[in-house]
Order: C-alpha cells, then sequence, then structure tokens
C-alpha cells in the first residue's frame, strides 16, 4: 500500500514572523506524527522572504525533539552547496540525537539563484557534474570504509537513510544505479514524471541498503470541508509560485478571493500545468484524486505538501490527506 510522508517547505506568512514560523513547523509535524505519516522532510532554500528551512539539518533536528517516532529529514540538501564531509558531520550528529529517525534526500540544484549560491559556495567553478561522486563520498563517510582517508565525527557508522532527488530523467538513473530510493519533484515539476518513473524502475540495481526500488512522487493536497473554500486556500501557493516565477519572492500572502481570475488566460495555464500534480476540493474530490495519481504513477510513497496561510485550515487539510490515504487503503 502507498505510503504517505509531508514535505514542509516552513513557510513565513505576511504579517508573521520566523518564531511563529518554527514553531508552526513543530506542531505541524506532531499532527502529522498522530495522524500517521511515515516521514516529515524539510527543503533547503535560501534568500527567499516566505521559506525558512535554509538552515535545514537546524531544522531537522527542531522538529526531531518535538516529535517522538516520524521519520524527519531533508527533501533535500542540495549537495552542490556543502562538502560532503561537512553533511556527514550534521546528519551523523543527528542519527546520533535521534538514531532509526533521520533521511538525507540528495539534490543537484543550488535551492536558489546563481548570486546565492556564489554566496554559498564562494566560486561556481567546481565541476557541474560532480554530484555523483559526492553522493559516494558521502556515503562512503556514513559507511567508514577508509576510501577518503578521513573519518567523520560524527558520521561514521551513521544509519542514515539516503534518497536522491530530482525533476528530470539524471536523479532517477542515478539513484538506479547506485540502488537507492527515489523522490521526484511533481508537486511542482512534473513534465518528466513518468519518463523519470519508467527509467527508475527499469534500470534500478538492487543494492547493500534497498532490494527493489522505492519511487516517491510530489503531490500538492489542498483538503478543506467545501470544494470553494479549498480553492480559495489554494491562492495564497498560488500567488508565491507567481511570484517566486517572476523573480519577486514574498512571504506567503493571505487567500484572495478570484485570484486565478486575474491572472488572465495564460496565467492560469502556467499555473494549471505547474501545478498539476495537486488535488484541491472536499474530502470526496482529494481521495478521487489521489487514487488516480497513485494508479497513474504506482508511487510506493507520496510526499504530500501545500503552503496554506492558515496554520490550522493547514492542519485540516492533512487531516484530510490522511484519512483520503486511510480509505484507500482500506479499499485496497
Amino acid at each position: 500500500m502507498t505510503a504517505y510522508s509531508l514535505l514542509d517547505l516552513i513557510p513565513v506568512v505576511e504579517g508573521g514572523t520566523l518564531p511563529q514560523a518554527f514553531a508552526n513547523a513543530a506542531d505541524l509535524a506532531r499532527h502529522a506524527e498522530s495522524l500517521g505519516f511515515t516521514r516529515y522532510w524539510v527543503a533547503e532554500h535560501h534568500g527567499m522572504a516566505g521559506i525558512a528551512g535554509g538552515a535545514t539539518s537546524v531544522v531537522i533536528g527542531h522538529v526531531a525533539a518535538a516529535t517522538q517516532h516520524i521519520r524527519v529529514g531533508a527533501g533535500g540538501i542540495m549537495l552542490p552547496n556543502h562538502a560532503p564531509l561537512v553533511i556527514a558531520e550534521q546528519f551523523g550528529t543527528l542519527d546520533a540525537l535521534f538514531p532509526g529517525r533521520i533521511d538525507l534526500g540528495l539534490g543537484r540544484a543550488p535551492g536558489s539563484d546563481m548570486k546565492v549560491a556564489r554566496a554559498l559556495r564562494r566560486t561556481l567553478e567546481s565541476d557541474p557534474n560532480a554530484f555523483p561522486q559526492d553522493v559516494m563520498e558521502l556515503q562512503s563517510y556514513f559507511a567508514d570504509d577508509g576510501q577518503t582517508g578521513i573519518r567523520a565525527t560524527p558520521g561514521s557508522g551513521a544509519q542514515v537513510n539516503i534518497w536522491i532527488l530530482g525533476s528530470s530523467t539524471y536523479g532517477a538513473q542515478l539513484a538506479a544505479a547506485l540502488g537507492l530510493p527515489y523522490a521526484f519533484a511533481s508537486h511542482f515539476a512534473p513534465d518528466a514524471l513518468d519518463e523519470a518513473a519508467a527509467l527508475y524502475r527499469r534500470y534500478f540495481r538492487p543494492s547493500s541498503v534497498l532490494a527493489k526500488p522505492h519511487f516517491m512522487a510530489g503531490f500538492n493536497v489542498f483538503g478543506a470541508d467545501s470544494d470553494a473554500e479549498a480553492e480559495y486556500l489554494a491562492t495564497s501557493q498560488q500567488q508565491a509560485f507567481v511570484a517566486l516565477r517572476t523573480g519577486q519572492p514574498r512571504q506567503l500572502p493571505p487567500p484572495v478571493t478570484g485570484y486565478r481570475e486575474t491572472l488572465g488566460p495564460q496565467g492560469g495555464a502556467i499555473l494549471d500545468h505547474v501545478l498539476q500534480c495537486s488535488a484541491i476540493g472536499a474530502p470526496a474530490k482529494i481521495a478521487r484524486e489521489m487514487r488516480a495519481f497513485i494508479a497513474r504513477t504506482g508511487a510506493d510513497e507520496l510526499m504530500l505538501t501545500s503552503s496554506i496561510y492558515d496554520h490550522q485550515a493547514r492542519k485540516h487539510s492533512l487531516t484530510i490527506a490522511a484519512e483520503a490515504m486511510r480509505e484507500l487503503k482500506a479499499a485496497a
């Protein structure tokens, strides 16, 4: 049966504060844990006023300390921004503090624009194709196999679950070659979803950590008691996405009535395309569209996400999604 998990971008809402965003993250994670979610992930983004997950490993520690058993991790760490040894130490520390609960999803995008990437790395002259080598170096630190000549402390022997993340076929092929679980960012980059899933499954090589493919797909869920209310709540993320795509990232705005109509046909079509892997509506519609997405992808796990301005409405949306998944499991 398909598992369900949560990706939280740690939204900072207009009129809100960073402390409140982090408090909401812990509360949301506890709520997800009570609903049976498998894992809670934080994504690394930088230089964005409305996303507070830049110090990703610190936020993971905050959330893990606030919960009991749900897996907590990165969805993901943008590895080109970091030395693999530093990530091994950070996540080795998290594993020592919260054993058996830490995930490390790895991506190769910068997580922001090139100006921020330069500030993070100081130079962009490193090999852009070094991502596979960096992943294997990180694996070596955790395995403590001596290949690097350096022992990561913390890190050596850590039981951290490594995932490959992607929005193209590149990550699918790398995850297959290394025998690692693969998560596809279909919640905002759906174009290569079906091809990436097929390639990953076709070329997967069993490894010491994974005997068969495990494919996760991102999916937006905006659930409410009525379709109209859900459409209204979804406009916050739609506004934030348009602002990001036009080079004007902002804090998460409050929802507005009739937002789609203000965009015109072209703007609406852009949102429809980019956010096509989404369910927006009352419980029955959420369950129906989640069922259809699972049937289409055969996903082993859904990574559910959504940024909703009102925290209680966001928790209610997660409850609706979890109830839909339980109904699907019962039907199966």
